[in-house]
């Protein structure tokens, strides 16, 4: 069974960097999409950004310009470049693949952005 699996999560100064990686354990197929999500406490998932097979990808308006989202596809992995960092941007960030008309998600990597 593939399992996805969230690192680079951490704890940085406003106006810092981090960069997530979401890497699937298992090799897989048709994928259509690979994105991320962040959920604040006592607050919804939301999408951040998601990239599709075809490169295109589509950002939450609050990130547009400082994250940046990108793919090694012969690694199934996917990134998030996050700079500028805020402290509203403190959330758990999750990773998701779409393939084969199946979603996946990672666990979770926490993001804490605090002086």
């Amino acid at each position: 069974q593939v399992q996805l699996v969230e690192s680079g999560g951490g704890l940085v100064q406003p106006g810092g960097s981090l960069r997530l990686s979401c890497v699937a354990s298992g090799r897989m197929h048709s994928i259509y999409s690979m994105g991320w999500y962040r959920q604040a406490p006592g607050k919804q998932r939301e999408m951040v950004a998601r990239i599709t097979s075809s490169g295109s990808t589509i950002y939450a308006d609050s990130v547009k310009g400082r994250f940046t989202i990108s793919t090694d596809n012969a690694k199934d992995t996917v990134y998030l470049q996050m700079n500028s960092l805020q402290p509203e941007d403190t959330a758990a960030y999750y990773c998701r693949i779409v393939a084969a008309g199946i979603i996946y998600w990672g666990k979770g990597t926490l993001v804490t952005v605090s002086s």
